[in-house]
């Protein structure tokens, strides 16, 4: 009976790029700046809700994983590296700004109709359809810019992005079920300050 062959592991592309700019490819490092510049702004941008913070924090990003190059052992996704930094510099740039505000992460979430159980977690609409529409977009920002950091930076790898629970979580440094209890949270959130935007257009509207 012949032996079964078993395919080998397929091997992500960004490990050659990586191994060439260790060893001095600077082409190789541009082409890994090219294909994550837009992800890194976006997480930098949707965590400071800055455009300019999250520009100066891409640059910071890019050559800060240059510097550190040689500590990226392939445990993990090159890109996954890459947003663990930019999400510690744009932290670190909220810090700075002394505007993020200390939130238990054990906190109960309470609304002014008492507690939300968990059953209303589900998460709808999907977040990718309402940025397709540009009014619901700029809704959904403003309502996720009202989020504490922490629960913003992981509804933002979660859902934006659309990185795994088990990325999100190495990432962030963080348990897998810490990733699930603050997304939870953040869903949460922002279901209830959305359903409580649209009730005030609603009122405003029939009166």
């Amino acid at each position: 009976m012949p032996a079964i062959e078993t395919p080998a592991e397929e091997i992500h592309p960004d490990v050659a790029l990586v191994e060439a700019a260790k060893n001095g490819d600077t082409a190789a490092f541009e082409q890994l700046v090219r294909q994550y510049e837009n992800q890194v702004f976006r997480v930098a941008q949707h965590i400071t809700q800055n455009r300019e913070d999250a520009e100066d924090i891409a640059q910071d990003v890019f050559l800060k994983a240059y510097q550190k190059l040689h500590q990226f052992q392939g445990n993990s996704k090159f890109s996954t590296w890459l947003v663990r930094i930019a999400v510690n510099e744009s932290l670190m740039r909220l810090r700075r700004r002394k505007t993020a505000k200390t939130v238990s992460m054990d906190q109960d979430i309470q609304t002014e109709d008492g507690a939300i159980p968990r059953d209303f977690a589900e998460w709808r609409p999907n977040p990718e359809e309402i940025y397709s529409q540009s009014e619901l977009g700029d809704i959904l920002r403003k309502t996720i810019q009202g989020l504490p950091p922490g629960f913003r930076t992981v509804f933002t790898l979660r859902d934006i992005e659309n990185m795994s629970t088990e990325e999100t979580a190495e990432a962030l440094g963080l348990s897998v079920p810490a990733v699930k209890s603050r997304l939870l949270r953040a869903r949460l959130q922002l279901r209830e300050r959305l359903s409580r935007y649209f009730r005030q257009q609603r009122s405003e509207a029939h009166t």
